[in-house]
């Protein structure tokens, strides 16, 4: 019961929060965008929530802990929630002022991506059981290396810049797109600074680097 209020409370202020700042710089809630992106992102997480729920108690409660105790993580996570804030506010600006408009297609486009890249989200939390959004390495954990994990080394960082780059499409705001195209750059400072760290405490690690070339893109990177 307290991992479940903690679950809803997260939740809850995460859609409160998300909800302000899309809404309140667009001055309306007439913001159809706003509201498929809302429908789109929390509805999903809502789902996922109460199935590892039930499945995995363990596994909810590593996804819950955010608090990163790394200086460079701490920077990282700082610098990708104040490109969130401005997206968010930016898209809702855009609405309001009609500084540019997104093709219909576009945004379908967009919002089928981003249900395909949430999907994959939720396969790589399935393969891999010491998934969790601060970086440290689990007592007893080991080297994941089938599915996407044998494609690429970092399946959830790739799935989730898919994610993030279809948000301002869906929200229908080109300028958005300004704000969010840095979340990559953020990604590769991320996924550095923890391979380092796997390297050295995951016993296995160095051997899968071997196996494993590509780090996020197949052929590329």
């Amino acid at each position: 019961m307290k991992l479940l209020m903690e679950a809803l409370v997260k939740f809850v202020c995460g859609l409160l929060l998300v909800g302000l700042l899309i809404f309140l710089p667009a001055g309306t809630l007439s913001y159809t965008c706003g509201w498929l992106l809302i429908g789109l992102l929390f509805g999903p997480m809502l789902i996922a929530g109460f199935v590892m729920l039930y499945k995995s108690p363990e596994f909810l409660k590593r996804r819950l802990d955010a608090k990163e105790k790394q200086g460079t993580q701490k920077g990282v996570v700082a610098l990708s929630g104040l490109m969130f804030i401005a997206g968010f506010v930016v898209a809702g600006l855009d609405f309001r002022f009609s500084w540019s408009t997104v093709p219909t297609w576009v945004v379908i486009a967009a919002s089928v991506l981003f249900l395909i890249a949430y999907a994959l989200y939720a396969e790589v939390m399935r393969e891999n059981a010491y998934l969790s959004r601060t970086i440290k390495v689990e007592e007893g954990q080991t080297v994941v290396d089938t599915g996407l994990y044998g494609v690429v080394r970092h399946p959830m960082y790739a799935v989730t810049i898919l994610l993030f780059l279809m948000i301002p499409l869906v929200l229908g705001s080109w300028y958005a797109l300004i704000a969010f195209v840095f979340y990559p750059v953020v990604i590769v400072v991320r996924l550095t600074d923890e391979e380092e760290l796997l390297t050295r405490e995951l016993p296995g690690y160095s051997e899968y680097k071997q196996k494993v070339k590509y780090r996020i893109i197949p052929f590329i990177w």
